[in-house]
């Protein structure tokens, strides 16, 4: 959990089929395949009934949702498939769901994983896994789990996401699928398309081996229009003014190509032989043209000042153009088999991945002016700033700097697991099962930077103007001359000698974020299943040990850009997980449930590496703290479900969490202290610590059904809400009681559909409320984000067994993405992303 986002601090300082219970793994897979074939329902109900019958088959608590679900609405990537079940929400990008969270738990403490194995993590900073960058076409089913067993990691305090890709003996037979869709973005006024195709086929004497074979190509072109009034507040005649009035208009080009292969070998009944491979590759250049109005407490001349409006003068204005490159390759791969010995099952399994995040260009040209004048009105949701003409005028904005960075992360990953079940003589089913597991992660962080301040006088945005750009939301915001990247880095080209670098940024932003991380993780495990008569109880014990060694960088006024990793960290601990799963069959449609489990949450990356950022001018100091700990968790859960028949589902469940140690910023003032062999009287330290302790307590309500009451048949529906109330104690600075970041106090989704002959639909709507992302020194400084409705749709019509056509829509209500600070009024940040069209076309066989 992070007190505020590292970037800006170190800126500041520097100047299928569905698998049965998840708690088995390989052969419970061939186990839920062989179930879900016995389901003779076509269409989107068979992926209910499957759905539900996994729900209610499974020992602990599940949600999920299937391949053929996930096509049914116009879901891009995973998150956003997982968005509609009970308790869960996201985190976007774009306009794009990215990060999973689930009960108001932060993306960093879900365990997500691949076929039952750790996910890499490509991102620097986090351990949390860049859901968008897998294409929705390639799984085969997403199970969440909400209560752990102890064969799974215990680093998932906010539960686990486990993403299964598809295997020839789901389905036994030869099949394949062609689709093919081109839509439309309204913002961006283009044509995003997609392919996608799959085949798979079981062969051989006796069909003893199968193959899976399915790619993935899409590429969307996306527009925002972005609007911010800044985090900082300035006073005016008793009244607050926004530091700065900033609209950005920008595109994105997204692609995302993706590869699954997967072969099986069953030469009987008793053994059963895989190899598993997927490939993702996520590019995304973005260009984002930049209009800011800077406001200042000392300089601006301000006056006719109210409560929501007023004049201004001497106010400066900058005009940018920030140009991203983000490409990330994610391959994994595994081999395994589960064997049957007797009446016992062993499974053993060897995977290796790696993830590779590249960002070959992050670079930024500045044009400055100043002694402008305006007027500003408050009085709306979206604040108005009314600027003089020569704002828009390119000949007074001069060239100020501009900057080339690039940086790689790196994750190696290398998992081995085995599991051995036995069979207890009592119970219908019951058993004992034993297993260890190995993970071994190397992650690295390389970014590299160079700053130029321009010391010329000659050059300004006249001479390297881009296109001009009217307006943006509906004509309310004039924008006015873009700076053009291409242009502008070919005068730098013929006129370096009127630049010079900025060695304490270039130093900075090259050495800041600099790491590699060695984490050994060696765990092991025994639990039982006993069943008497309509009891189910799973107890048992996991124990890991954690082994990490941590390198970083000082960075002090005589750092150079050549220079290694000189500070150095390390950790070594030992965690005991116990937990208790219980399930009592109070009669064939009721299921009731409860849970004790112990989780972790291990610190995130850079918070851990020990880094040291010394600022001798502000005599300010900025560390790691390799000595976090981690994240400890004690799970209380009690559900009731009722089924109804096979296609429905009325459940309610209560959740309590209690952690400990959870994650801040800390920003001491101390005296006589030496960083880096650097001695400071004073000196403002900042650092990631544990704060006391913290809880999660909520509750969920799901409902889904087939709606065969009705006077048309055709129909069901389902909506969930579910109720979260967080707060966390002892956080540096803050005297008060803080909500989890992320954390949303309502969740909830509905949908309603039509299936009837060849024709299909379905209306979905989802909804979370505002969350915290960042804490300040106090309430009044904490920075939300708003809350969040959405609504997709789609229809889709069956030409005959082999031929379909659909039309989707997503974020028909163009539903923005806000930020405020402190309170709804006080806007941070809108940005809008309008709403998106796409027809489709696909072939089965």
């Amino acid at each position: 959990m992070r007190a505020y986002r590292r970037s800006a601090l170190k800126a500041a300082l520097l100047s299928t089929c569905l698998l049965t219970p998840v708690t088995a793994w390989a052969q419970n897979a061939d186990q839920a395949a062989t179930t879900i074939d016995e389901v003779i329902v076509t269409g989107r109900r068979a992926a209910d009934r499957a759905a539900l019958d996994n729900k209610r088959r499974s020992d602990n608590q599940v949600d999920a949702v299937r391949a053929d679900d996930v096509g049914r609405l116009p879901d891009q990537n995973v998150a956003e498939a997982l968005r509609r079940l009970p308790g869960l929400s996201t985190s976007n990008d774009m306009g794009e769901s990215r990060y999973l969270t689930v009960r108001g738990v932060s993306p960093d403490l879900l365990n997500v994983t691949l076929n039952g194995q750790t996910a890499p993590a490509p991102e620097p900073d986090g351990r949390q896994v860049k859901l968008d960058d897998i294409p929705s076409a390639l799984i085969g089913s997403v199970t969440v789990v909400k209560t752990l067993t102890p064969d799974l990691d215990a680093n998932a305090i906010a539960g686990q996401a486990n993403i299964v890709t598809l295997t020839a003996f789901d389905r036994n037979r030869t099949f394949g699928t062609l689709r093919a869709a081109y839509g439309y973005n309204e913002l961006a006024d283009d044509n995003p398309y997609e392919f996608d195709a799959s085949y798979g086929t079981v062969f051989g004497q006796n069909r003893q081996f199968g193959m899976v074979l399915a790619a993935n190509f899409s590429e969307r072109f996306i527009a925002a229009e972005n609007l911010q009034g800044g985090e900082g507040r300035i006073e005016v005649n008793g009244n607050e003014v926004p530091e700065e009035f900033t609209i950005r208009p920008y595109t994105t080009n997204r692609k995302r190509t993706g590869a699954v292969a997967n072969f099986d070998w069953r030469p009987n009944d008793d053994a059963k032989m895989f190899l598993r491979f997927l490939y993702s590759k996520y590019e995304d250049a973005e260009t984002r043209d930049n209009f800011s109005v800077e406001l200042d407490e000392d300089d601006t001349v301000f006056s006719n000042t109210t409560p929501t409006s007023g004049d201004f003068a001497d106010a400066d204005a900058n005009r940018r153009v920030r140009t991203r490159a983000e490409n990330t390759d994610t391959f994994t791969s595994s081999i395994g088999g589960a064997w049957t010995i007797g009446e016992s099952e062993l499974n053993i399994e060897g995977t290796y991945s790696r993830a590779n995040k590249r960002d070959p260009r992050r670079d930024e040209w500045e044009f400055k002016t100043g002694g402008l004048s305006g007027s500003y009105d408050l009085g709306q949701d979206l604040y108005i700033f009314n600027p003089e003409a020569a704002a828009y005028d390119p000949s007074e904005y001069e060239a100020d700097s501009v900057s080339y960075e690039s940086r790689e992360a790196v994750e190696d990953l290398y998992q081995a697991r085995i599991d051995y079940r036995m069979p207890l003589n009592f119970g219908d089913g019951s058993s004992i099962k034993v297993g260890a597991k190995y993970i071994n992660r190397k992650k690295t962080n390389d970014a590299n930077a160079v700053t130029y301040d321009y010391e010329g006088d000659s050059l300004t945005l006249a001479q390297v103007a881009g296109r001009a750009i009217d307006s943006i939301y509906d004509g309310r915001y004039p924008f006015g001359p873009t700076v053009s990247q291409d242009l502008a880095d070919a005068y730098f080209a013929a006129h370096p000698g009127e630049f010079e670098i900025d060695n304490e940024s270039t130093i900075g932003d090259s050495l800041a974020a600099d790491y590699d991380i060695s984490e050994t993780i060696t765990a092991a495990y025994v639990m039982a299943t006993l069943k008497f008569d309509r009891w189910t109880f799973i107890p048992g014990i996991r124990v890991e040990h954690t082994q990490g060694e941590f390198a970083a960088k000082s960075i002090t006024d005589t750092s150079t850009l050549d220079q290694g990793f000189d500070v150095f960290g390390k950790r070594e601990y030992t965690d005991w997980f116990p937990g208790l799963n219980v399930r009592y069959d109070a009669s064939d449609s009721l299921v009731l449930r409860g849970a004790i489990t112990t989780a972790i949450g291990r610190p995130n990356y850079e918070d851990i590496a020990p880094y040291v950022i010394v600022n001798t001018g502000d005599e300010e100091v900025a560390l790691g703290n390799p000595d976090l700990q981690a994240l400890e968790s004690v799970n209380f859960d009690l559900a009731a479900e009722y089924y109804i028949g096979r296609s429905g589902v009325l459940s309610v469940s209560v959740f309590r969490k209690q952690i400990e140690n959870p994650i801040f910023f800390s920003t001491q003032d101390l005296t006589d202290v030496t960083y880096a062999g650097i001695f400071l009287p004073d000196a403002e330290v900042t650092t990631p610590v544990n704060a006391d302790k913290a809880e999660v307590n909520g509750i969920e309500f799901n409902f889904q059904s087939e709606l065969d009451f009705l006077p048309v048949k055709g129909f069901s529906g389902g909506v969930n809400l579910t109720l979260v109330d967080s707060k966390a104690s002892g956080v540096p600075g803050r005297d008060d009681e803080v909500p989890l970041l992320t954390q949303s106090d309502k969740v909830a989704s509905a949908q309603l559909s039509y299936e009837r002959g060849g024709f299909s639909g379905r209306v979905a709507y989802t909804y979370r409320s505002a969350y915290l992302d960042t804490v300040g020194s106090e309430a009044s400084e904490d920075l939300y984000v708003d809350d969040f409705h959405q609504w997709d749709a789609r229809v889709a019509y069956k030409i005959n067994d082999r031929a379909s056509v659909s039309l989707e829509a997503s974020n028909l209500n163009d539903e923005p993405q806000r930020f405020f600070v402190g309170r709804r009024d006080r806007i941070a940040e809108n940005e809008r992303y309008g709403y998106s069209l796409r027809a489709g076309v696909q072939l089965t066989f």
